[in-house]
């Protein structure tokens, strides 16, 4: 929210049409609305890691041999009805909506919600390490985001692996706690869930 502060203006003068009689308030509550979709590139943060588990169990059971291909698409329905609470009618906004697996990248999935749970711990450590944060960011600052990342996560780069930059970083091996701080913190102001 502090961002938009900034920026939302900006983004009201680009689209004046459009956006001109809503609200930074509106704006923000529409571009982090929760809402299962069938389509996992189309989620918004908080279902995203659903569809990842949803794969996750599929290949699973596909590499045990628990689960045959032709048994996927049906397996995908009731994984993702029971996960996300819809249903695909079609298997284009299910089984078949990724390319990763008619790749042969099997276990790949589980990156994309590494990638969540790594960025929302640095996102911690750098809140901790850039105490006035929402201040610089709602000036429009946001210098001290790139200069933190630079030093602690661009320069060591590849030098470590994922574990060892983020306990590097952190001070902590990587904890899906902060993830889920994140998200606690953010959509509860967002529907006043507090």
């Amino acid at each position: 929210l502090p961002f938009w502060r900034y920026f939302y203006p900006h983004l009201q003068r680009q689209f004046p049409e459009e956006l001109a009689d809503v609200s930074l308030d509106e704006y923000y509550r529409a571009v982090n609305r929760v809402e299962p979709t069938f389509i996992r590139v189309e989620a918004d943060e908080v279902t995203y890691s659903l569809h990842i588990i949803l794969r996750f169990n599929l290949e699973k059971k596909l590499v045990t041999r628990e689960l045959e291909v032709e048994d996927l698409p049906d397996a995908w329905r009731e994984e993702s009805k029971s996960l996300l609470g819809i249903a695909p009618k079609k298997d284009a906004e299910g089984v078949l909506q990724d390319i990763h697996w008619s790749l042969g990248a099997l276990g790949y999935f589980p990156t994309y919600a590494l990638g969540n749970l790594y960025a929302a711990q640095f996102y911690a450590s750098l809140r901790r390490s850039v105490p006035e944060l929402d201040e610089r960011l709602e000036a429009g600052d946001l210098s001290p985001v790139l200069s933190w990342l630079r030093s602690n996560v661009h320069a060591p780069g590849s030098s470590m692996t994922p574990a060892e930059l983020c306990e590097e970083v952190t001070g902590a091996p990587l904890d899906a706690g902060h993830f889920v701080s994140y998200l606690r913190e953010k959509y509860a102001g967002i529907y006043d869930l507090r």
